[in-house]
C-alpha cells in the first residue's frame, strides 16, 4: 500500500424529508447569502425548489438562483454564475441537483475568488480556495456529493476536462433516496453504471497488496449488482434507492482509491464521446468499460481474473486465467445490457468515422502530451484500437 492523505470533511444528512435542513445547514457553515444552483425545470415541478428556498427562508439566508445546468456541464453557464456570484456578493453555492449541477457550482465556486480564467484550473493549476459548497442530490451516479472533484465541458473546442482540489468538497451534502425515485429507468440505469465504473477505475490499479480497499471495491459493486435490477424493476423501492445513494457516495469520495494508483482510463475515453456527442456520461461508459478491460487485461490477468471471480461468481481457470478474466468482462457487459446500458458506437449515436477525431483530441487536446498514464500507458494509436472495438 502506498502512503496517502485522505481528508473528507463533507457533513452528511441521510433520509427521508432532510431537504428541509437546506437554510440550517448553510447558515451553519457560514453561508449569509446563496447561489442556488440548478438545472432544468424538474427541481421547480417537483416542487423541491420551493423547499429550498422555504427552508433557507427560514434561516434569514438571502438567495439568488441560476438555473439552466445540463448534462455534461458547459463552461458558459460557469462563466455566467462567476459573474452573478460578484455582482451579488454571493458567500455560499448550494447545488439543488446531481453531478452535473454539483460540477458546475464546484467550478463557479473556484471561480469567483480566482482573478484568471477558472480553466486553468481544468488545465492542471492547483484550486487553493473555494466558495463553500453545499448540495441536495436528486440523482445517486456521479459521487460529487461527496468527492474533491469536478467535470466541465469547455464549448471552446469542446473539452471535456476534470479538475479537483479539497476546496471542492462541499460543506454538507443532504441525501434523500425519495428524491431519485422519479427517475426515468434510463437515468438511473446510467447512474449506476457510472456509480460502478468509479469502483471499477480504482480497482484496476499497479500497486501490490490493497486487500482492505480490494475488499471495500467489491463489497459496493455486489451492492450495485444486487440492488441495480431491484430498483429498475420497482422504481419506488426507497431501500434499494437508499442503498445505491451511500454507495454512489462511498464510490467516488477517495475511501476506496487511498494507497492505491488508479486507472481513470475509461472515463478518459468516454469524456471526448460525451462531449462531442453530448449522450449520458453513464451510457458512455457502459459501451468503454468492456473495450477499455478487454485491451488492458494483458498488463495484469491475475487482477482481472480477481474481479470476476469475486464479483462476478466465475470460475478460476488457473491455467489460463485469461479466460476467468473475459469471462468478468463479459458478465459486466451484461448486466449493463440488462438494466438498460446500449453496447456499442451505434447505439450511443458515436460515429466510426470520429474515431480518429475522438483519438487525437483525447491525446493532445487542452495540452495533452500524446499519452496518458493509467493501468497502462495509452497513446493516440492504443485509443483508436479501443475506441474500434466498441463498434
Amino acid at each position: 500500500m502506498n502512503n496517502f492523505t485522505f481528508y473528507a470533511p463533507t457533513y452528511f444528512s441521510f433520509g427521508k424529508d432532510t431537504e428541509n435542513e437546506a437554510g440550517s445547514l448553510v447558515k451553519r457553515f457560514g453561508g449569509n447569502k446563496v447561489l442556488i444552483h440548478y438545472g432544468s425545470g424538474s427541481v421547480k415541478r417537483s416542487g423541491l425548489l420551493d423547499k429550498v428556498k422555504k427552508s433557507l427562508e427560514k434561516e434569514g439566508v438571502e438567495y439568488i438562483e441560476l438555473g439552466g445546468v445540463m448534462p455534461n456541464p458547459r463552461s458558459g453557464l460557469v462563466y455566467e454564475g462567476i459573474e452573478l456570484c460578484r455582482k451579488e456578493k454571493v458567500d455560499f453555492v448550494l447545488a439543488v441537483g446531481g453531478g452535473s449541477t454539483i460540477d458546475s457550482s464546484k467550478a463557479i465556486a473556484a471561480g469567483v475568488l480566482y482573478e484568471g480564467d477558472f480553466w486553468d484550473f481544468f488545465c492542471g493549476k492547483p484550486i487553493e480556495k473555494a466558495l463553500p459548497v453545499g448540495t441536495v442530490l436528486t440523482i445517486s451516479a456521479a459521487g460529487s456529493e461527496g468527492s474533491d472533484r469536478s467535470v466541465i465541458t469547455h464549448e471552446n473546442g469542446m473539452l471535456k476536462r476534470g479538475t479537483g482540489g479539497d476546496a471542492l468538497r462541499p460543506k454538507f451534502s443532504i441525501l434523500n433516496p425519495a428524491l431519485t425515485q422519479t427517475l426515468p429507468k434510463y437515468q438511473t440505469a446510467c447512474g449506476i453504471t457510472d456509480i460502478m465504473a468509479h469502483l471499477y477505475e480504482r480497482y484496476f490499479t499497479t500497486t501490490k497488496e490493497v486487500e482492505v480497499t480490494d475488499r471495500m471495491i467489491e463489497a459496493l459493486l455486489l451492492t450495485m449488482i444486487h440492488e441495480g435490477p431491484r430498483v429498475i424493476a420497482d422504481p419506488d423501492n426507497y431501500e434499494a434507492r437508499a442503498n445505491i445513494m451511500w454507495a454512489g457516495m462511498m464510490a467516488h469520495n477517495q475511501s476506496c482509491g487511498v494507497g492505491r494508483t488508479q486507472d481513470w482510463s475509461s472515463h478518459q475515453l468516454e469524456h471526448e464521446l460525451s462531449a462531442l456527442y453530448d449522450c449520458a456520461h453513464g451510457a458512455g461508459l457502459a459501451v468503454v468499460m468492456p473495450a477499455v478491460f478487454t485491451y488492458n487485461m494483458k498488463h495484469d490477468v491475475m487482477r482481472f481474473a480477481q474481479v470476476a471471480v469475486r464479483v462476478w461468481g466465475c470460475q478460476m481457470d488457473f491455467e489460463h486465467p485469461e479466460v476467468t478474466a473475459k469471462a468478468g468482462i463479459e458478465a459486466l457487459r451484461n448486466f449493463l445490457i440488462s438494466i438498460g446500458m446500449p453496447k456499442n458506437f451505434a447505439e450511443l449515436g458515436a460515429k466510426e468515422e470520429d474515431i480518429p477525431y475522438l483519438a487525437k483530441t483525447l491525446c493532445y487536446g487542452n495540452g495533452r502530451q500524446g499519452t496518458f498514464k493509467g493501468f497502462a500507458e495509452l497513446n493516440e494509436e492504443d485509443c483508436i484500437n479501443i475506441y474500434k472495438m466498441m463498434i
